[in-house]
């Protein structure tokens, strides 16, 4: 299991607008009353909690346990593990995925063990950063711990593919894709910086000592603040979002 550098509460506190800004890809997903859906890297349940409110049978994964505790709380029926390993086959009529994906690195194994784990027919709906994500975040990163030696690149956890990138991988893999485009979205934050550096670089600065993570942390909210806030001390995270829709081709297809 990998180690758990996330909190439900701090989540819930400076990330609630991650559920909350999900209307395109669940315009995507379109989800049917019946349908058996797998929510991948679910967090805290909260889209989970929709989809079986719309008559789904769901079942969500993630490798945060505090993430997943909170999703057990609203009932929904999660897996605690890494969603690059989901090794179902057929099981679902789609595989839904909001702000996971740039998480996980082996795209390729993932997207594969997806398009086994689909029905025939089935779809993988997802949205995730894309090229040019949290631009000014990374940069601020980046200079931070150079400051200090370190290369914010041997520590980079993410993935942010051009929707080039990502519809050949998806193509080659075997699926149709119908949708794969990238969109500008701008995000004030409920709280601030710090907050969002403290929710989602913990995991970066893990091997730092507390007091020199919280003075990082301080430096990259400094090196983001000409850009990021305004006059009013209002916090916007330049976000550049990926989604895309792919099909398994259905037996008649094959």
């Amino acid at each position: 299991m990998v180690n758990d550098y996330w909190k439900s509460e701090d989540y819930a506190l400076h990330a609630r607008y991650v559920s909350q800004l999900s209307e395109e890809v669940m315009r995507d997903l379109a989800p049917q009353r019946g349908e058996q859906i797998l929510d991948l890297g679910c967090g805290d349940g909260v889209l989970a909690e929709v989809l079986m409110g719309l008559g789904c049978d769901v079942v969500g994964i993630d490798s945060s346990a505090s993430l997943v505790e909170a999703a057990r709380g609203r009932g929904v029926e999660v897996r605690l593990g890494d969603a690059q390993a989901i090794e179902d086959d057929a099981a679902f009529d789609a595989i839904f995925s909001n702000a996971a994906l740039h998480w996980m690195l082996e795209q390729t194994a993932l997207s594969q063990r997806v398009f086994r784990a689909l029905k025939p027919g089935g779809r993988f709906v997802a949205e995730m950063g894309g090229t040019g994500n949290i631009a000014q975040i990374r940069a601020a990163m980046t200079g931070a711990l150079a400051e200090i030696g370190i290369a914010f690149a041997d520590r980079n956890p993410w993935t942010f593919p051009t929707p080039e990138e990502h519809r050949a991988l998806l193509e080659k893999i075997g699926f149709r894709v119908t949708k794969c485009a990238l969109r500008d979205r701008p995000t004030l934050l409920p709280t601030d910086v710090h907050g969002w550096f403290a929710t989602f670089s913990q995991g970066i600065l893990s091997d730092l000592d507390l007091d020199r993570r919280e003075a990082v942390i301080d430096r990259m909210v400094e090196l983001c603040r000409p850009e990021l806030c305004d006059a009013a001390g209002k916090w916007t995270v330049d976000y550049v979002r990926l989604n895309f829709v792919a099909e398994k081709p259905a037996l008649s297809e094959i």
